[in-house]
């Protein structure tokens, strides 16, 4: 079973007033000055899972300036064997809309169609950011094997939001908080469990396969002696901690609090003691792995997006990163400023030119 974007068609997104290419489902390797709109392709693809995309930018911020006239992203994606068309945009000032073969559909019905996982110089600081940006990490490759992942964290997120509201009030009254509780229990319980269920799946994909790239073995943290598990558990768990949350003014237990810990297995030590290679090698291990378990869990594997990938590689690894995404036969979308970046690719690659101006040369 394939899984690609077999045609794009950006209009007034970003730098590209209209642009359109149509590929198969090999990788394909785009190259181009800086600022020439290489990105901002890879950003169009990633709207075709659900979310805010590969920058995490609000709808209106992906409009073409100075226009600011609204932008669509279109193009058909070839999944199980059948072929759709996805249309998904936003008019000025509005929230982002997706057509699926014409009808209009929640963005949860992409994450049913496409999985797309992805790789971002602004991930590069994964293992010495804060636990934020890890449990987004996780998040969303928890999101690539459970669609209704992010339904759950929405949930917890809103809920734990009013939540926080009565804490600031000093509002004493459990019967105020129970009902909030009972629901934020419900979805806490549910992303711990996918999170966990992750974990087990990438360390499974790693453990499964030889790779040029190292072995990160992962674990998730809490500050919390005891970590909640059960729904009962996390409802008791708040309850017990209103005092201590009324004296913050917030919500101080949770699967908000999760952290994710990373080891250089090889070496025993911490990610965030490594070098800034061995952090990046460690985080495309984490990548690879993602796709060699979604390819086993789903019968394909998903759209890779690496930005800049290729720059912060020598030559060795580089050539051994494209021998296992061609292995993997999957769609990889890869950025570079140089042809020559690819090379080892050859002819298991399609190639792409953006040009300063935004135009796109013909893949090849």
């Amino acid at each position: 079973m394939t899984l690609a974007v077999t045609s794009l068609s950006l209009s007034h997104f970003r730098s590209h007033r209209h642009s359109r290419l149509a590929c198969d489902s090999r990788p394909i390797a785009i190259y181009g000055a800086n600022g020439a709109g290489k990105t901002n392709i890879l950003e169009a693809v990633s709207l075709f899972s659900p979310g805010r995309g590969i920058r995490r930018a609000s709808a209106q911020d992906m409009t073409r300036r100075p226009e600011a006239l609204g932008w669509k992203v279109s193009g058909t994606l070839a999944a199980a064997e059948t072929v759709h068309e996805v249309e998904t945009w936003s008019d000025k000032g509005a929230a982002r809309q997706v057509k699926l073969n014409g009808k209009a559909a929640p963005q949860t019905r992409l994450g049913e169609l496409c999985r797309v996982i992805w790789l971002i110089p602004a991930m590069d600081r994964l293992w010495i950011e804060g636990a934020e940006g890890r449990r987004r990490f996780l998040d969303r490759t928890a999101l690539s094997f459970f669609p209704d992942h992010a339904e759950a964290a929405l949930t917890y997120e809103k809920t734990m939001r009013e939540r926080n509201r009565l804490l600031k009030d000093q509002i004493r009254d459990g019967h105020w908080y129970k009902a909030l509780e009972d629901q934020m229990a419900g979805a806490a319980e549910k992303l711990h469990a996918n999170r966990t269920r992750t974990l087990t799946f990438l360390r499974d994909a790693q453990a499964q396969a030889e790779t040029a790239f190292p072995v990160a073995e992962l674990d998730l943290q809490h500050p919390d002696e005891a970590t909640p598990v059960t729904a009962e558990e996390f409802r008791a768990a708040f309850a017990d901690s209103r005092p201590r949350d009324l004296q913050a003014g917030r919500t101080l237990v949770g699967p908000h609090r999760a952290d994710l810990f990373g080891t250089y297995a090889a070496k025993g030590v911490p990610a965030a003691d490594c070098s800034t290679g061995e952090q990046k090698a460690l985080l495309i291990s984490l990548i690879l792995a993602n796709a060699r378990a979604l390819a086993m869990q789903i019968g394909a594997p998903p759209i890779l997006l690496l930005d800049e990938v290729a720059a912060h590689l020598d030559a060795g690894r580089r050539a051994a990163l494209y021998d296992e995404i061609t292995a993997l036969s999957a769609q990889a979308w890869m950025t570079g400023t140089d042809k020559a970046l690819f090379e080892t690719l050859e002819t298991r690659a399609q190639f792409l030119t953006v040009s300063d101006s935004g135009g796109l040369s013909e893949v090849r």
